[in-house]
């Protein structure tokens, strides 16, 4: 049967360059925003805080999108 806690926790990641960027460095094609994905991941195996390396619409690049607390 299934334990009784759930192995599986819903993270949000956040764009680490568009947070340190700020509003005020924007270029003309630029807007304004920080880019988030949603995902999983098994809290028993990645105790640590995730980073993946993932796609941001705001900066037109593949940037490291850290894990950020809720």
């Amino acid at each position: 049967m299934a334990k009784g806690k759930n192995a599986r926790v819903r993270v949000v990641l956040e764009c680490t360059s568009c947070v340190r960027r700020g509003l005020k460095n924007q270029k003309k094609r630029d807007s304004p925003g920080i880019s988030r994905y949603i995902t999983q991941k098994n809290r028993h195996n990645t105790s640590s805080q995730l980073k993946l390396r993932k796609f941001c619409p705001h900066c037109f690049k593949h940037t490291i999108h850290g894990e950020i607390g809720d």
